[in-house]
């Protein structure tokens, strides 16, 4: 398939910058299919990450899986020729981009379960200034299952307590879920409408959300089939982090410290228009 070239312009890295998210119209149409395909070889040969969410009995499930661009050949294409690194580089203002994984997550018809709100970079063991989730859907979503974010809650000064989510309970092993550690408690948007402002577009296949790994983020169920395809970017300044606990993907022994760039062996540089790698 033949690399189109999809560099961020000005507004777009200005509202990406400014609200911790920007919607996209189009983009990828032309690798639907592809991704598609690989999203059905997922499922059919699921890794070892692979989790239905506590959803198997319900009337749809709500399943996710990741870090499997390396033996899916669609997800590798699509990381690698469709020119999303220079949608990164662009969003980001970065002059490099790491591929950090993909991740997919699939809301059968008819599943209940909603994504609870979270931001994503507590649970990784990378964070700064530059990084970026780039959310595909495969399908058509209506706003009412769509991906909901809070504006500009990637510049709050602490980030949102990771949680279990089908149990609600801390991430790094303990019961604490309420401010502590550097981290404040889960927000509801629904029921603080006056305190914070959330972006939601309902989406055609091909579009794509990108975020920042700090911005607050969530879903509701989805009366309708929902795959999306996500891919997790990192910039110039982004840097290894010790989290207080264990970390979603769960990398281990990559001997990597506080402060260090991620080890380019497992998490390689993007290709770039015009650059040389």
């Amino acid at each position: 398939m033949t690399s189109r070239l999809h560099a961020a312009g000005a507004a777009q890295a200005d509202a990406f910058a400014a609200d911790g998210a920007v919607h996209l119209r189009g983009l990828f149409t032309d690798w639907i299919d592809e991704l598609a395909a690989g999203v059905a070889h997922n499922e059919a040969q699921p890794s070892e990450f692979f989790d239905d969410n506590g959803t198997t009995d319900d009337a749809g499930r709500f399943w996710d899986d990741y870090c499997n661009w390396s033996r899916i050949a669609e997800f590798e294409r699509f990381a690698f020729r469709s020119g999303i690194a220079d949608l990164a580089a662009g969003l980001m203002r970065s002059e490099t981009v790491q591929l950090f994984h993909e991740h997919v997550l699939v809301k059968e018809a008819g599943a209940s379960r909603q994504t609870p709100w979270h931001c994503d970079a507590p649970y990784y063991f990378v964070d700064g200034p530059q990084t970026v989730s780039i959310w595909i859907p495969l399908d058509p979503v209506p706003l009412e299952s769509t991906l909901r974010l809070i504006r500009g809650s990637h510049l709050w000064e602490e980030p949102v307590h990771p949680v279990e989510w089908t149990t609600m309970t801390g991430f790094y092993g303990d019961d604490e879920t309420i401010h502590s550690g550097g981290f404040q408690p889960t927000p509801d948007p629904d029921t603080q409408s006056d305190r914070f402002e959330l972006l939601e577009w309902a989406c055609e296949p091909g579009d794509a959300v990108a975020f920042h790994y700090r911005t607050v983020h969530g879903a509701r169920g989805s009366s309708n089939l929902r795959r999306a395809f996500s891919l997790r970017m990192v910039g110039d300044d982004a840097r290894y982090v010790q989290r207080p606990g264990r970390t979603s993907p769960p990398f281990t022994g990559h001997d990597m410290v506080d402060g260090q760039r991620l080890r380019e062996d497992w998490f390689p540089m993007m290709p770039l228009a015009g650059r040389v790698s």
